[in-house]
């Protein structure tokens, strides 16, 4: 009852390419999530020698423990980030996730499936929030949609939404798995049920931290500024009916759910509840947050469904609710990719070929807006 229902798929198997390399490799990757698999692809198709370092399986931590969301944009509204960030780097910001939701639907196969999302207003308060963050999408020549009119069982629960046609739903682990089996083809060698540590046991001329909010210890400074967050999930039985083409999330985030082809609906959220709780490196469920996401199905539902699946899952947040990506200070030939605050499945990849090109001598511009000194040297 407590395992992620994405990680209870039969594993694909990992092509072995790689020898166990007993000594130095050129680069090694702390981490076997979304971030670390696309790093290591990269940098071994690039020829370069590459060891994962995985503390459980392969997607076994938030890449195979989230809500199966694969959304363009980061964490703030649009308009929060055109205001905080400045109109041509939120731009950017956007259309670089834009252009790796591509990228993942040409790797993904059938984990993806490009359905839109549906950004829902829980009441008037959030209807303005999105309308403002509606207008300031198109007034970016962005693509999007206002919906007033809203099917049941949505019509009169919720006030309006916005429809994001880019956006699509993820079997995470699946897609996870198929990204590292791509990393093993091209050469990197991938060491699952090994945790890491210290540094000081990794054989590298260069490190990549890349465990978003499960990177407690082994860095001083980074355990200063990301923030352990707990995400519980449930899953239910098989619906009669298919009630949701697609994503939808309300309440700015913190309510979200989706039904999978088939049938189930996956839902997440609620950690506003109890937020001193849920800032937590701990994968446990609770009965404060697991009772709201059962009440929350049934209301939507009409009745109550049976509940086959629940767990939690650990992601990274940052003050500013944007990742930290590149070389950390004071420590030479170490680089970090983590903090996504929730939006990690397609930031991860993005954030994680960036690190490689950067290590490659090939530094990509979006690398200025997550570099690290910026919350480090705070």
């Amino acid at each position: 009852m407590t395992s992620s229902y994405w990680l209870s798929e039969e594993r694909p198997h990992l092509p072995d390419r790689a020898s166990r390399r007993a000594g130095p490799v050129d680069v090694a990757i702390v981490g076997g999530g979304v971030t670390g698999c696309a790093c290591a692809l990269a940098l071994a198709e690039a020829g370069r020698r590459v060891r994962v370092y995985e503390a459980r399986e392969i997607a076994g931590g938030a890449s195979g423990r989230n809500g199966g969301f694969a959304l363009r944009g980061g964490a703030p509204a649009y308009d929060a980030a055109r205001r905080d960030l400045g109109a041509e780097r939120a731009k950017g910001l956007w259309r670089l996730t834009e252009r790796y939701l591509d990228r993942l639907e040409g790797l993904a196969g059938d984990a993806f499936c490009r359905t839109g999302s549906l950004s829902l207003a829980a009441d008037p308060g959030e209807r303005s929030a999105l309308e403002a963050e509606y207008e300031a999408l198109g007034e970016d020549g962005f693509a999007v949609e206002w919906r007033d009119e809203l099917a049941e069982p949505l019509r009169g629960r919720f006030d309006g939404a916005i429809f994001h046609p880019l956006d699509g739903s993820l079997q995470p682990a699946r897609w996870v798995r198929g990204l590292a089996a791509r990393a093993a083809e091209a050469g990197a060698e991938l060491r699952e049920h090994h945790r890491v540590e210290s540094l000081d046991e990794l054989k590298a001329d260069q490190v990549v931290l890349a465990t978003d909010g499960y990177t407690l210890g082994l860095l001083p400074e980074l355990d200063a500024i990301i923030t352990p967050t707990r995400g519980q999930v449930l899953v239910t039985e098989a619906l009669k009916r298919r009630l949701f083409p697609c994503p939808h999330y309300a309440r700015h985030g913190y309510d979200y759910w989706q039904q999978t082809p088939e049938g189930r609906l996956v839902a997440g959220g609620f950690r506003d509840k109890a937020p001193d709780h849920e800032h937590t490196a701990e994968e446990e469920v609770t009965p404060l947050i697991q009772g709201h996401l059962e009440r929350f199905v049934t209301q939507l539902l009409g009745e109550a469904p049976e509940i086959t699946h629940r767990w939690a899952g650990i992601f990274g947040a940052t003050e500013d609710r944007l990742p930290l990506v590149g070389d950390v200070p004071g420590h030479d030939s170490v680089w970090v990719s983590c903090g996504y605050s929730g939006h990690g499945n397609v930031l991860g990849l993005a954030c994680g070929e960036l690190v490689a090109g950067a290590i490659l001598g090939r530094p990509a511009p979006e690398l200025e807006l997550f570099e690290p000194a910026r919350l480090l040297a705070a």
